[in-house]
C-alpha cells in the first residue's frame, strides 16, 4: 500500500492589525476591565516591544488593578524607553505605596520643570518636610498651575506657620473664599490660632460655596456630601472645642452612620467621637474603632488606604485613644502589643513613651516607667518638656519626691511660676532637703527681683520664702525677707510677719517695729496688762437677767397681729363629747415588739411518755370505790393522746429525709 500523505503543517493566524487592539483595549479601559487590559497590552507589546502607548497603558492598568508590584517592575524594565517621556503620572503609584524615597530618587532623573518640581513638591508634603515644600511652592509662584495658594496654605498650617497665611493671600490677592478648598485651608489655620468663631464662619462659607460650585457640575447629592465630607468633619470639631458637645455628637455620629464621607474623615470622625465620649461606653468605642483596623491582620492596624492618607498626627491619636481605651477596659495584653509598636511608627514622638509610661504605672512598675521617661528626655531634649512633666508626677504619686524634683528642675522655663516653685518646695521638704527648697525660693527671688513684667511676682514668692524660713528656724533670713517686704510695699502683714520674726531674737527691736502699727479705733480704753492676766471668759452661773419694763411694753406693743383660732376638724362620725377609749400608742408598732405580746406556749404535758418508745401503758384495774373509775378512761386518753403525740413526732423526721431525698 501507499503511503498516506502527511497532512501539512498549519501556520499561526496573523496577529490583529494594532488599530483593531488598541480599538479593544480602549473598550476594556472604559469598562474598568483592567485585567483584560493588560493582557491586551502584552498582545500589543509582543508585536511591537517599542510601543509606547502599549506600555502607558499596562503601566496605568496594573496601577488601576492594585498590582502595584507588576506596575513598578514594568517601570524599571522598561526605564529607557519611559525616562523620554516624562511619564510621571506612573511614578505617582509610589506616593499611594509610600514609596515616598524611591519617587523623589526617580525625580531626579527627569528633566526641572513646573511639573516635576509640582510632584516634587507633593513627595516633600507627604513626608514631612514643610519647608523645602514651601520653597518650591515659593519657586512656582508665577507658573500658569491653578490653585497654587490652596496648596502653600496647607503646608504652611502643617509647619506651623498659621501666622503668614493671611499674609501669604494678601501678596497673591485671593481671597479665602474663592473656592471651598481654600476656606477649609484656611480655616485650619484659624483653628492653629485658636480663632474657632472666625474659623466655624469661614466653614459654613466654604460649605455653601461647595454646594453651589458642585451643583453647577450636575454632580449628585450624595457625590457633593461626600465631597463636602472634611468640611463637616471639621465644623464639628470646632463645635466641640467651642463647647457645643452634643451638636458635635450628633454631627460625629450622623456621618458614621450614614457612611456618606471619604474614609480618611469618617477615620477622624470616629476617632473625635471616641475622645469626645471619653470612657463612657468603652466597649462600643472600641468596636468603632475596629471599622478602622485591616482586617487581614491579627492586632490593631489602621487599614491600608487609611494609612496612606492620613498624616502622622491623625494616626498617632487614632493609636493612643485605642491603648487609652484598652486601658479603661482592663485589656492589659492587648494595649502592652499595641504599646510595643508604636516606637517604630512614631519614633521622634513624645506619645509612645507617654503611653508607655502610663502602662508600666497601671502594672505597678512605676520605678520602670521612670526609667523609660527618662531615657526618653535624654534622647530627644527638644521634645522633653512633658516628659519631665510626666515622670515628675508619676516618681510623686510613687512616693519618689527626689526623683519627682529632679524632673522638674530640668524644666528651665517653668522653675520661677508660682506654681512650680510650691510643687518644688513641697516635693523637697518631703524629701527632708530643707536646704534644696531654700534654695529653689532664693532662685525665684532673684528671678522676679530682675524681672521687668507687669504681672510681677515678687511680693507673692518673698512673701512664701519669709514664711518657709521662719517655719524651718531661720529668723534672721526671714526677718531680712519680711524688712524688704515692708519697706517696698508696706503692707500689714509683712509688718506683723516682720514683729514676730524679730521678737524670737530682739524684743526691744520688735517694740520699736510695733510703734508702726496703726492703732484700732475702740480699744484706747482696754487695758491690756489686765486683759493679759486674764484666763478667758468664764461662764457665770446666776439667776437670769430681767428685761426692762420699757422693753416689755415696746416689745407688747409690737404684738397688734393676733392669730385667728381655727375649729379642730374631726374625722367624719367621731363625737368630741363621746371619744371611747384612746387609742393604742403602739399600734403602729409590729406585733412582736408591742408591750402586751405574749408568745404562745407549747403543751409540754402532751409529749410526757415514760417508758421505752412506742411503750404501751396498761391500766390498772381498781375494784375500789366507785369514785376511782374516772381515773383508767382519763390515764387512757392521755395514753392514746402520747401515742399519737409520739407516732407524730416520729414521723416528722422522715418526713424531712424524705424531701432531702427528693432534693
Amino acid at each position: 500500500m501507499a503511503p498516506k500523505p502527511k497532512p501539512a503543517l498549519s501556520q499561526p493566524p496573523p496577529p490583529p492589525p494594532l488599530e483593531d487592539l488598541f480599538t479593544t483595549l480602549n473598550r476594556h479601559i472604559n469598562a474598568s476591565a483592567y485585567d483584560n487590559a493588560v493582557k491586551l497590552t502584552d498582545q500589543i507589546l509582543a508585536v511591537a516591544p517599542d510601543d509606547e502607548d502599549a506600555l502607558r497603558c499596562k503601566v496605568v492598568a496594573l496601577i488601576r488593578a492594585d498590582r502595584v508590584e507588576d506596575a513598578l517592575s514594568t517601570i524599571k524594565s522598561s526605564r529607557k524607553q519611559l525616562d523620554g517621556f516624562h511619564f510621571l503620572k506612573a511614578r505617582q503609584f509610589l506616593l499611594s505605596q509610600n514609596k515616598l524615597d524611591e519617587a523623589l530618587e526617580s525625580l531626579k532623573r527627569q528633566e526641572r520643570n513646573d511639573e516635576t518640581m509640582l510632584l516634587e513638591s507633593q513627595i516633600l508634603y507627604r513626608l514631612g518636610k514643610m519647608d523645602a515644600c514651601l520653597d518650591i511652592y515659593q519657586k512656582l509662584q508665577n507658573s500658569k498651575i491653578d490653585n497654587m495658594e490652596i496648596n502653600s496654605v496647607a503646608a504652611l498650617v502643617m509647619a506651623g506657620r498659621s501666622s503668614d497665611v493671611q499674609g501669604m493671600l494678601d501678596s497673591v490677592r485671593v481671597k479665602a473664599t474663592s473656592s471651598f478648598e481654600l476656606a477649609y485651608n484656611t480655616a485650619c489655620s484659624l483653628i492653629a490660632r485658636k480663632k474657632y468663631t472666625d474659623a466655624e464662619q469661614l466653614l459654613l462659607s466654604g460649605r455653601r460655596i461647595g454646594q453651589e460650585i458642585l451643583m453647577e457640575d450636575n454632580l449628585p447629592d450624595d457625590e457633593i456630601e461626600i465631597e463636602l465630607s472634611p468640611i463637616a468633619v471639621q465644623l464639628a470639631y470646632v463645635q466641640q472645642i467651642l463647647g457645643r458637645k452634643q451638636d458635635a455628637m450628633e454631627a460625629y455620629t450622623d456621618m458614621i452612620k450614614r457612611d456618606m464621607a471619604d474614609e480618611s474623615s469618617i477615620a477622624v470622625a470616629v476617632n473625635n467621637l471616641v475622645s469626645l465620649k471619653g470612657p463612657k461606653d468603652v466597649s462600643d468605642s472600641l468596636r468603632k474603632l475596629d471599622r478602622l483596623k485591616d482586617k487581614e491582620t491579627q492586632g490593631f492596624r489602621l487599614a491600608h488606604g487609611l494609612d496612606l492618607k492620613l498624616s502622622a498626627k491623625e494616626k498617632e491619636a487614632i493609636y493612643a485613644n485605642r491603648i487609652l481605651l484598652l486601658l479603661h477596659a482592663n485589656k492589659i495584653e492587648q494595649a502592652r502589643e499595641l504599646v510595643s509598636a508604636l516606637p517604630d511608627m512614631f519614633p521622634e514622638s513624645v506619645i509612645p513613651a507617654l503611653l508607655q509610661a502610663a502602662l508600666l504605672v497601671r502594672e505597678n512598675k512605676a520605678g520602670r516607667a521612670e526609667e523609660i521617661l527618662a531615657q526618653f528626655a535624654s534622647k530627644f531634649p527638644e521634645n522633653s518638656k512633658v516628659v519631665h512633666l510626666a515622670r515628675a508626677q508619676v516618681a510623686a504619686a510613687a512616693g519618689h519626691p527626689h526623683i519627682a524634683a529632679d524632673s522638674l528642675a530640668k524644666i528651665s522655663d517653668i522653675q520661677h511660676m508660682p506654681a512650680t516653685v510650691a510643687t518644688l518646695v513641697s516635693l523637697k521638704e518631703r524629701a527632708g532637703d530643707i536646704d534644696g527648697a531654700a534654695a529653689v525660693l532664693d532662685a525665684a527671688t532673684k528671678w522676679w527681683s530682675n524681672a521687668m513684667t507687669e504681672d510681677n511676682k515678687l511680693n507673692i514668692i518673698m512673701q512664701e520664702a519669709a514664711s518657709f524660713k521662719l517655719r524651718h528656724g531661720r529668723e534672721e533670713d526671714a526677718a531680712q525677707l519680711f524688712e524688704e517686704l515692708v519697706k517696698s510695699q508696706g503692707s500689714i502683714e509683712a509688718l506683723v510677719g516682720l514683729i514676730t520674726t524679730v521678737a524670737r531674737m530682739d524684743v526691744l527691736k520688735a517694740e520699736l517695729y510695733e510703734k508702726q502699727l496703726k492703732t484700732l479705733p475702740g480699744l484706747k480704753g482696754i487695758d491690756v496688762d489686765s486683759l493679759e492676766r486674764t484666763s478667758g471668759v468664764k461662764q457665770v452661773e446666776g439667776p437670769p437677767v430681767g428685761v426692762p419694763e420699757t422693753y416689755e411694753e415696746g416689745k407688747n406693743k409690737t404684738k397688734t397681729k393676733k392669730k385667728r383660732k381655727r375649729k379642730p376638724r374631726y374625722p367624719k362620725g367621731f363625737d368630741p363629747a363621746n371619744p371611747g377609749p384612746p387609742p393604742d400608742p403602739e399600734r403602729w408598732l409590729p406585733k412582736r415588739e408591742r408591750s402586751t405580746y405574749r408568745p404562745k406556749r407549747k403543751d409540754k404535758r402532751a409529749a410526757q411518755v415514760r417508758g421505752s418508745q412506742g411503750a404501751v401503758v396498761r391500766e390498772k384495774h381498781d375494784t375500789g370505790a366507785s369514785s376511782n373509775n374516772s381515773n383508767p378512761k382519763s390515764n387512757q386518753g392521755a395514753s392514746k393522746g402520747a401515742a399519737q403525740n409520739a407516732a407524730s413526732e416520729q414521723t416528722k423526721p422522715s418526713s424531712k429525709s424524705r424531701k432531702k431525698s427528693r432534693n
